[in-house]
């Protein structure tokens, strides 16, 4: 079995100073969500083994300021960062998640990355599981949202388009809610 979990990065300021979309930093906010929602993932275990993350400045600070929360009650993963993922559609991040093999085989992977794609790779894996989840996911993968899948397969190569079950599907706001 093969765990996807799929992360977005958390809330920004508007405009980076360079004027490029690039580099917009998290703000306030998306520095609470980050660390809220590394906080949780280190609290609910299967861990990643591997972190894909966008070369994105905010992909790359929710990810440092998640792996805070985390990095003294779980295993370190593999980090590598991939300028493919800002921007990615489903079929390239699909085509990254295929190809999850190189240097690691995962079990579990944890992918950083921005939406539209994120979003639509969410529901094109979605081919079950948590009825609630699905709910919630169907109108948008928020800021510092997390949607886990399971797969029922033996390799990453053979992960498809409505396979994978939802597990759960949790951000800083439903959280809130709890």
């Amino acid at each position: 079995m093969r765990r996807l979990m799929l992360l977005r990065h958390a809330k920004t300021e508007t405009d980076a100073p360079s004027g490029r979309d690039q580099d917009r930093r998290l703000d306030e906010r998306g520095r609470r969500d980050a660390a809220q929602i590394g906080d949780w993932i280190a609290a609910h275990p299967p861990f990643p083994d591997t972190a894909l993350v966008s070369h994105a400045v905010r992909a790359r600070q929710t990810w440092d300021i998640a792996w805070e929360t985390m990095k003294d009650r779980v295993a370190a993963p593999q980090v590598e960062v991939l300028p493919e993922l800002y921007g990615a559609d489903p079929a390239q991040l699909l085509e990254t998640i295929r190809t999850a093999t190189v240097p690691a085989n995962p079990q579990q992977l944890l992918l950083v990355g921005h939406n539209p794609g994120m979003h639509e790779v969410a529901l094109m894996l979605m081919g079950g599981g948590d009825p609630a989840g699905a709910k919630a996911l169907a109108d948008n993968l928020p800021t510092a949202g997390l949607a886990i899948f399971d797969f029922d397969d033996k390799d990453w190569s053979d992960v498809a388009y409505r396979r994978g079950k939802l597990v759960l599907f949790v951000s800083p706001k439903l959280l809130r809610l709890e």
